[in-house]
């Protein structure tokens, strides 16, 4: 079984992508798993047209832990499995000890064996890795994190941010950094910006992705660009990331 993290500044992108690499998986046949981790719980809704599922923490506030692994998981666009942890109720309890104890109760009720997905990918909001929020790094669950990030300065100091606390979470056994990939948003000197922030990091740019209206266009039909626009050049640099991914990972795509 594949693990692997998306960590990113909030807004940056990070939802869009990751549905769009589930989906890539997917029509590739592989068994994908795609958990939410951000209290806005929105990290599936284009891989189930628009629809939110009720998140893991809304249902041990309303029926304790005592909920099936069917009620905690839907399936979506090309049989993606999705998850949402949630979080607390605005200005009450931790997000980050939400996220926790969420996947905490995947795992308990059996979601990575008895689901047995070829491929689990978290999608973590980046703005602040401690807590609950460094749980996918953590040894047993992601192997790789991957920063998502643009040229802007806020997106780029988040990227540093989450490498250092990858960084500082190796020692003890947890996920390793596998790469950044740049979302672009055509900011003056972006490629080189994103390319200098690699470097310092000692990591490298596993895939880039252009800025295009195609992605809108495909979320305002509630879809990924996957299954929106099959055909597009854009989809095409969706399935490529998926591909440089899985290669990391010792396992070869074949080409759609």
């Amino acid at each position: 079984m594949i693990q692997f993290a998306v960590y990113g500044k909030g807004g940056i992108g990070k939802s869009t992508t990751v549905s769009n690499i589930s989906a890539a998986l997917a029509e590739n046949g592989l068994s994908v798993l795609q958990i939410g981790c951000d209290p806005k719980a929105d990290s599936t809704a284009s891989l189930l047209n628009g629809n939110k599922p009720d998140t893991i923490i809304d249902l041990i506030r309303s029926k304790g832990k005592n909920i099936s692994l069917e009620e905690m998981t839907a399936t979506g666009c090309k049989g993606v499995i999705c998850a949402e942890t949630g979080g607390p109720t605005p200005g009450l309890g931790c997000a980050g000890r939400a996220i926790s104890a969420a996947l905490e109760l995947l795992r308990e009720k059996g979601a990575y064996t008895a689901l047995n997905p070829d491929v689990v990918i978290y999608d973590v909001l980046g703005d602040v890795v401690c807590g609950g929020f460094s749980v996918p790094m953590r040894q047993g669950y992601a192997d790789r994190i991957y920063i998502l990030t643009s040229g802007e300065n806020m997106a780029i100091h988040a990227g540093a941010g989450i490498a250092m606390a990858v960084e500082n979470f190796q020692n003890r056994g947890y996920a390793h950094l596998g790469g950044i990939i740049l979302n672009k948003r055509n900011v003056k000197n972006e490629t080189e910006k994103v390319q200098e922030l690699a470097e310092d990091i000692h990591s490298e740019i596993v895939g880039v992705l252009s800025r295009s209206d195609i992605v809108q266009e495909a979320e305002d039909l509630n879809k990924t660009v996957i299954e929106a626009f099959p055909d597009s050049d854009m989809a095409n640099e969706y399935r490529a990331l998926a591909k440089a991914i899985m290669r990391q990972f010792g396992k070869e795509m074949k080409t759609c």
